[in-house]
């Protein structure tokens, strides 16, 4: 008996026969110099009939992590072997991407734009095209951010609170800490929701940077859900994890005076309410101030830059029980891919920048 074969996908006005890569460039606006900007897609488009997946990356155009993870799937991936779809989008926000900016020329933020408007402003019509050509089409999407400037994120999925396939997709992606939160409003997974569109948010790493752990982690992630999905073969390198530790509370702490702090814990430290974080110093070293963890959690974000200001966003903390054991499954983590080449829920949770 034949395998039933995949009906031609249609994209852009485009129709892509089962078993092949094409490359689409969907025209988005055009640029003060006059020429079209565009949307680049990669569609590999199984023989085998199956769930349609984007992934993305650089939403907001300084991180770029999702990039660098997109280019490893690329490689990774055998449309010969594949049932189902996949829209690759290594770069969602062109405009910030150059311009090495979080924001679109206008200034407005891609991620709190959608729906957007194909008359709206450039932001709004970025995001119109999005989300007709890519979210509209999708049953999983799979979104790569990071910290912005001066912070790292120790990679964490975030889903939507209440939603039991995307718990068990984020368990199977496997990074180290599973976050549930309320969806915030213009965001492209609070539009996805409303169309029934499932999202998994990868946070990881620091804007305008590539680190192996994030990267192996975004790239590993992906690759086992698609298997998951039933898309992909499951490989012996990807599909054994530890399982992620599960939170819906976190709290950023923030920094008792200015000063140049002195940092007693980073992101994936294990913690226990009162330990000290870091001190914070005057520029003589005068009146050192502790900082300390508000409850038991594990460190999933932290400032990078030692020059501080009063309430500046130091720490971000998950509650978590048993952080000790989730400690040491991210060191095993960290030491596996260091020593390998490199290849009633909480609040909605703030972007970086919105960390005020």
């Amino acid at each position: 008996m034949h395998e039933p074969q995949a009906a031609p996908f249609a994209i852009a006005q485009t129709e892509i026969e089962a078993g092949t890569v094409q490359d689409i460039s969907i025209p988005v606006t055009t640029m003060a110099t006059g020429l079209d900007s565009h949307l680049a897609i990669r569609v590999l488009h199984g023989k085998r009939p199956g769930p349609v997946v984007f992934v993305s990356g650089a939403i907001h155009g300084d991180e770029i992590i999702g990039t660098a993870v997109i280019q490893r799937i690329a490689h990774e991936l055998d449309v010969d072997d594949l049932a189902g779809t996949i829209m690759l989008i290594p770069v969602a926000n062109i405009f910030g991407f150059l311009a090495h900016s979080r924001y679109l020329p206008d200034r407005r933020d891609l991620n709190r734009s959608f729906p957007g408007s194909a008359k709206g402003s450039l932001a709004g019509q970025l995001a119109n095209v999005f989300f007709n050509e890519v979210v509209e089409r999708a049953d999983l999407g799979i979104d790569i951010h990071t910290a912005a400037a001066h912070r790292y994120n120790l990679p964490q999925i975030r889903i939507a609170a209440g939603n039991a396939r995307l718990v068990e997709l984020a368990m199977a992606f496997g990074a180290p800490v599973v976050l549930e939160s309320a969806l915030r409003d213009g965001s492209l997974r609070a539009l996805a929701k409303d169309k029934g569109v499932d999202m998994l948010l990868l946070e990881a790493g620091e804007a305008l940077r590539f680190d192996d752990l994030s990267v192996e982690t975004g790239t590993a992630g992906t690759l086992r859900v698609l298997a998951h999905l039933g898309m992909i073969a499951a490989d012996d390198g990807t599909s054994e994890v530890a399982v992620p530790a599960r939170a819906n509370k976190t709290q950023w702490v923030r920094s008792v005076r200015g000063g140049v702090v002195h940092m007693a814990k980073t992101s994936g430290d294990p913690v226990r309410e009162g330990d000290l974080l870091c001190s914070v110093v005057g520029l003589f070293g005068e009146e050192a101030e502790g900082v300390y963890a508000p409850f038991d959690g594990i460190v999933i974000g932290h400032a990078t830059l030692p020059v501080v200001h009063q309430g500046d966003a130091l720490f971000h903390i998950a509650s978590v029980t048993n952080p000790e054991r989730v400690g040491e499954r991210i060191e095993d983590i960290t030491e596996a891919i260091l020593s390998s080449e490199p290849e009633g829920f909480a609040e909605a949770l703030l972007d970086e920048d919105e960390v005020l």
